[in-house]
């Protein structure tokens, strides 16, 4: 079993907006946000009365603890107060990819049970026909447009919100969606303790202070960004700079006018910052920190960035099942563990097992990677047998990850059990596009698998069985026009028959084979 170097930390009994906005009143005129894209800045005291404002908002239209807020929306100053809103009353926000279609957004709906949703006007049509698929009452939108109730009138309410009871270690504060290690997205399950206490965590590890600026470019929707972007710079005093979106020009110049002293980003932006001849127009000399997530980065692209920059580069590791971090690289250790995530956060226990044996791992032996701590989800909403397996009877996480630890108490991915895709910071499973692939009435079989890209990680490889005279560039439309832009097919590949095995289970290993020995050979 591996464990902290560091001593566990106390994680205080609370809720998560009683703890994240503990100091407001007392930061004050402290910049609690800064809304890049017009200059807006939200102080602390603002934040604070914005959210309780809306929590009574809340509360006036019924909504109660338990119920689902459903936020669909780009990284804003807003999001925040909304999230912690909800929070307050003791609802639960499931937050939503800004990509996904209208029916993909509808399927999130209608499991969550989402009551109410909230959006931006550039979204509102894809929300509205998603919102007419479930149960939504009610669709809310940041600004003013047709079809929506603009989300201020939510502070026009009378009075304190009510005060409700919160079970900590037991009552959800956030409902995010994942494919968890196979399948279709679920809903994972966080409770106010799961957030609390990986903030906690994490700040063992990064030692975030009030005169940090961060950069919120990763999406709020993400638990990355929601916890380590969002919530963890508040519960320190930062002040947050949001991005609505990632453009290399845009993010850079937030650097440098915002003076930003911590990046969190994910490998295809560290290959950007290595890479592109734009960052050297602009000053970054503010620059403290990089820290990448979400996907594995080599050690070459992690030390040429912090050489380009003249920072310090470090990597983490998380799920959306851990609240998100298990693993990260101290400040301290900042470039001494070049692609290594690190040791594990305080409070959390780990362990490399044989995937043939389920038995511990010998010392430098890979296995798949199992956690257990405080930061480790409820379960899946609704589906017991999800969360059966992704747990096992001795609360240990088996993340679908195959890890190696190091003599010096690092660890390193080195490969995923796991058939999920990963684009960029995002999760794609193979069986969702398969399932896709075989509504269509040309399309007799499907197999999907990822195929390396330098900028994305992975892209998805359709291979297809038709029964006529299908191209594989028609392939590539259908697809595109049923799942958001990060999910489509990458490439098609037009085959006689897919592998299975006896059991009908399809060989996805022998087609990643046949595709490495043909880019070998290519």
């Amino acid at each position: 079993m591996i464990r902290s170097p560091l001593p566990d930390v106390e994680i205080p009994d609370v809720s998560l907006t009683e703890f994240v906005l503990a100091r407001a009143a007392e930061l004050g005129d402290r910049l609690a946000f800064i809304d890049a894209s017009n200059g807006a800045a939200t102080t602390y005291a603002e934040l604070a009365q914005s959210v309780r404002a809306v929590a009574a908002g809340l509360a006036e239209r019924g909504f109660v603890k338990g119920d689902v807020f459903a936020h669909y929306a780009p990284n804003l100053p807003e999001y925040a107060v909304a999230f912690h809103a909800v929070a307050t009353v003791g609802g639960v926000n499931t937050t939503a990819n800004p990509l996904l279609t209208a029916g993909e957004l509808g399927a999130q709906l209608r499991d969550s049970g989402a009551r109410l949703l909230v959006t931006v006007p550039e979204l509102l049509e894809k929300a509205t026909a998603a919102a007419q698929q479930a149960s939504v009452e009610e669709i809310l939108v940041y600004g003013e447009a047709d079809g929506a109730t603009p989300f201020t009138s939510l502070r026009r309410a009378a009075g304190e919100p009510p005060a409700v009871s919160i079970n900590s270690a037991e009552d959800l504060v956030a409902l995010p969606y994942s494919s968890g290690t196979t399948g279709l997205p679920k809903g994972v399950m966080l409770t106010h303790r799961n957030l609390v206490a990986n903030i906690c965590q994490t700040i063992a590890h990064q030692r975030v202070h009030e005169d940090d600026r961060v950069i919120a470019v990763l999406p709020f929707f993400h638990i990355y960004g929601l916890v380590v972007l969002m919530n963890l710079p508040l519960y320190r005093g930062a002040t947050v700079v949001t991005m609505p979106r990632f453009v290399l020009a845009d993010f850079l110049r937030a650097i440098q006018d915002y003076r930003i002293t911590r990046a969190w980003v994910v490998p295809p932006i560290v290959l950007a910052l290595v890479k592109d001849p734009l960052v050297d127009e602009f000053d970054v000399s503010s620059l403290e920190f990089v820290l990448s997530g979400a996907a594995p980065l080599s050690a070459e692209l992690e030390v040429a960035c912090g050489k380009r920059l003249g920072c310090r580069t470090l990597q983490g590791y998380g799920l959306t099942e851990t609240s998100p971090t298990t693993h990260s690289v101290p400040d301290d250790l900042a470039g001494q563990m070049a692609g290594s995530i690190g040791p594990p956060l305080p409070n959390t226990e780990c362990r490399v097992v044989d995937m043939s044996t389920g038995q511990d791992a010998a010392d430098g032996q890979a296995g798949e990677l199992l956690i257990r701590g405080p930061q480790v989800m409820k379960g899946y909403f609704n589906n017991p047998r999800a969360s059966a397996q992704a747990i096992d009877p001795d609360g240990w996480l088996h993340t679908g990850d195959v890890a190696r630890v190091e003599p010096d108490g690092s660890t390193r991915i080195v490969d995923r059990v796991k058939e999920l895709i990963k684009y960029k910071a995002y999760q794609i499973a193979p069986a969702e596009l398969e399932a896709l692939l075989l509504t269509h009435p040309m399309i007799t079989d499907a197999a999907v698998i990822p195929i390396p890209d330098e900028e994305a990680g992975e892209v998805p490889k359709a291979f297809v069985v038709s029964t006529g005279s299908i191209t594989a560039e028609e392939v590539g439309r259908f697809v595109a026009e049923h799942v958001a832009p990060y999910k489509k097919v990458r490439a098609v590949e037009l085959v006689e028959q897919i592998p299975k095995a006896a059991s009908g289970k399809i060989l996805r290993r022998v087609l990643i084979e046949r595709e490495r020995t043909a880019a070998v050979a290519g």
